[in-house]
């Protein structure tokens, strides 16, 4: 037989009585109240110290094992809280994780103290079943605890699928609410399905006239060109910049716009893959991107230049959701989440971007819609419904605290990307 698991509470009052683990530690004389860090992962000042707690119990239990299991922080922490939150005697007190100092949770004993742990351990093993909320809660840790809030990388993912799917535009039928949706159950996560698609909202400009908008949803992302004659097994479904006859008068202008089109090639590819998305240019036109207000403003640098032969990394998810609930808290700026890009030239940096011949703009309206219903919100209590413009998606009715809980849930498992970690 196996060495017994160990009960979390006697465990827990050891590690406090020996007071070796970083900010673990007993808060008041009587013993009834102690704090555990919480830092989130995504702070430059986050050490490996500030996780030992998760990991101890991790090995206690024989969950992890060093040298012979990879280390999976997301884990340990889901399994520690899980097994705090099945205690009846036990209570979080105050959370204080959004401390920018020092950031911890204060647990209380609510019953006769420290020194009754006769009762046998009834928690459910942390590897397996729970309640049902804690299963929810897994489903939710399982799915982002792959998301990596490292900066974007250059190498791509695996390279795109050859063949494009066919259009699928947002539908026009009024849509129902979720159907059976359990209150603990968080909406937010279908951002990250893989299966579902995103909206796009895409808008181009020649010479900062508005000449072409569409928005779109396709499996396969989206690939901008410059005509419609192209290779149709190139990944991405191929949307088409308008000749500039149409809208400009300016011969000059309009040839010097046509031999940026043509140069497109077979375009360039813009996709989601998990919480990324990824750009890459198919043909010999340079081009330079920004993640920026949807009014870009004049003197705003380029974030990189879009690579070709691979794929590389515009947009990541995880950042965006911490930014977003600093706004809904009051104290940032709303999240940057408008793509633009410049097509053919170096990027106006020190000139209006209306100068430049061709630069498009990409929203994705999932990430537009939760910037709005924060800015909406505010402090108000009152329910605001948001459409999250994904596929198998339907409006909901959200108030703004149910809203910062979801957003905060996923941060709670997003951020745990390890010191280190890749």
């Amino acid at each position: 037989m196996g060495t017994p698991k160990p009960r979390i509470l006697p465990w827990l009052v050891s590690q406090l009585d020996l007071g070796q683990l970083e900010g673990v530690a007993w808060v008041n004389e009587s013993r009834t109240r102690f704090r555990i860090p919480w830092k989130h992962g995504l702070r430059q000042d986050a050490q490996e110290e500030d996780f030992r707690i998760f990991q101890a119990w991790a090995e206690a239990t024989g969950a992890y094992v060093p040298g012979r299991d990879k280390p999976d922080l997301p884990t340990w922490k889901r399994n520690f809280r899980s097994a705090l939150n099945r205690k009846d005697g036990l209570c979080l007190a105050e959370d204080r994780s959004k401390d920018p100092h020092d950031p911890h949770k204060i647990y209380e004993f609510v019953n006769s103290g420290v020194g009754d742990f006769s009762q046998p351990d009834s928690s459910p093993d942390t590897n397996g079943g729970g309640s049902t909320s804690d299963t929810q809660e897994n489903i939710l840790d399982e799915l982002l605890g792959n998301m990596v809030l490292a900066p974007l990388p250059d190498p791509g993912p695996p390279s795109l699928a050859v063949a494009p799917q066919p259009l699928r535009s947002p539908s026009l039928d009024s849509p129902t609410p979720f159907p059976n949706l359990e209150p603990s159950e968080n909406p937010l996560k279908r951002l990250l399905v893989p299966g579902e698609e995103w909206e796009f909202e895409v808008t181009a400009f020649y010479r900062g006239r508005q000449v072409f908008q569409q928005t779109i949803s396709c499996p396969e992302g989206l690939r901008l060109v410059g005509s419609e004659v192209g290779d149709r097994t190139l990944p991405g479904w191929p949307i088409t910049l308008p000749d500039p006859g149409m809208s400009l008068t300016d011969r000059g202008v309009m040839s010097y716009v046509r031999h940026v089109l043509s140069s497109l090639g077979g375009g360039l590819a813009l996709r989601r893959a998990g919480q990324r998305l990824w750009a890459q240019r198919l043909g010999h036109c340079h081009t330079y991107w920004a993640v920026s207000e949807e009014l870009l403003n004049s003197g705003h640098g380029p974030d990189g230049e879009v690579p070709k032969d691979k794929e590389g990394g515009v947009f990541d998810l995880g950042p965006f959701i911490v930014d977003l609930i600093t706004f809904t808290e009051g104290s940032g700026r709303s999240p940057r989440y408008a793509l633009w890009f410049c097509v053919g030239e170096s990027w106006p940096q020190d000139q209006p971007w209306t100068k430049r011949l061709v630069m498009v703009k990409v929203v994705p309206t999932c990430l537009r819609a939760l910037v709005e219903i924060a800015r909406v919100g505010g402090a108000s209590s009152l329910e605001n419904t948001v459409d999250l413009h994904i596929s198998n998606s339907h409006p909901l009715s959200l108030t703004s605290d149910q809203y910062k809980a979801y957003l905060q849930d996923l941060v709670e498992d997003m951020d745990f990307q390890g010191p280190g970690e890749t």
